[in-house]
């Protein structure tokens, strides 16, 4: 397997310096730091959530869970669902559940970026699979995914 075809397009036609890494088969992001041997703040997971009566994308580090009263606040909604496999599978086709890149543009979705990953130079995200992961500058994620930068982690 490689990174899913969509995001290499994406990456490519926009000329960002990346790389495309393989690790053995990892279900959490805290796996692929270990596999990757990268610190867990430098490792992104991308959660879909339901926010009211749309879906937006939710970007922290892996030592972070969502809090899920600070995103509440940030989305400015009264309730908050992590989305289930059957509604990543409709909104987010083509990659596996838990594997989606942390680029809520390529599928229509506004990307909400916990602020403790600008700490990072760079960053590792999935690349679809389970055993795909991309290596790229933080800027140059933020430059391409355009999130709303706040604070909605708190350390696992």
């Amino acid at each position: 397997m490689a990174i899913a075809a969509k995001l290499k397009k994406y990456l490519d036609s926009n000329k960002v310096k990346y790389k495309a890494l393989k690790h053995k088969l990892a279900y959490t992001a805290q796996e692929i730091a270990a596999a990757q041997e990268v610190p867990g703040k430098q490792v992104v997971k991308s959660v879909l959530v339901k926010a009211g009566d749309k879906f937006v994308l939710a970007v922290l580090p892996a030592i972070h869970l969502i809090d899920a009263k600070k995103l509440k606040t940030v989305l400015k909604c009264k309730s908050i669902k992590i989305a289930t496999e059957k509604d990543i599978e409709k909104v987010i086709p083509d990659y596996k559940p838990g594997a989606m890149p942390p680029f809520g543009n390529l599928f229509g979705l506004e990307t909400y970026v916990d602020k403790m990953l600008k700490e990072d130079v760079e960053i590792v995200f999935n690349g679809g699979t389970h055993k795909d992961t991309v290596k790229m500058k933080y800027a140059d994620f933020e430059k391409l995914a355009r999130p709303k930068v706040s604070n909605f982690g708190k350390h696992v």
